[in-house]
């Protein structure tokens, strides 16, 4: 009895673990009808987006109408310009819409609808790396430079830089960690169950 009460311990250990390392399910703009155009400039989905800390490995969920209402993922360019012609991903199911945040840095949807993008549908969204420090508040909204400046060369050497793509090693490593974990559950397991006898 003690070794099924153990194992099932060390398992639900495992499932928490296990769950802490995956991405959150977010709903954009936080209800169902929130891909549409805004009201007013504070109704925007920016302004929801920057209230919120998006890490990669989430998802966001859009809900809208797939008859009358597409989502775009765009590059910077196509975003400010509302650009609908060269989409880096199009989606057009509307409630099964969803986008895995795959990378940090910023991501740019906007509307397939005509006109729609020019009115405000629209969402920018900044994703951090799992090696942000987490603080209580986001960060406040900083307007962009009109001319933002070149990026720093990476100074990580190549191998690390491809050990760290897309959360690769994280999830290798929080993987390992949990195998290793259920094996020295069932192993301690084990030897409660000989010690009983």
């Amino acid at each position: 009895m003690a070794f099924l009460r153990t194992l099932v311990w060390f398992s639900a250990l495992a499932f928490v673990l296990f769950r802490v390392g995956e991405g959150k399910d977010i709903l954009v703009g936080g209800s169902e009808d929130a891909w549409k155009i805004p009201k007013n400039a504070s109704d925007s989905l920016n302004q929801w987006a920057r209230k919120h800390r998006f890490k990669v490995g989430d998802f966001l969920n859009f809900k809208y109408n797939g008859k009358a209402d597409s989502e775009l993922q765009v590059t910077e360019k196509n975003y400010e310009s509302c650009n609908t012609s060269k989409p880096i991903k199009e989606y057009k199911n509307g409630n099964n819409t969803t986008v895995k945040l795959n990378k940090s840095g910023p991501f740019y949807f906007i509307s397939g609808a005509d006109g729609h993008c020019q009115k405000g549908q629209k969402l920018e969204v900044t994703v951090i790396s799992e090696k942000h420090r987490h603080h209580d508040n986001p960060p406040a909204f900083s307007p962009k430079p009109a001319i933002a400046p070149a990026p720093e060369p990476a100074k990580t050497s190549p191998n690390k830089a491809l050990a760290y793509k897309d959360g690769t090693f994280l999830a290798v490593t929080s993987l390992l960690g949990i195998y290793w974990i259920i094996i020295m559950g069932l192993y301690l397991a084990w030897v409660f169950y000989l010690v009983e006898e």
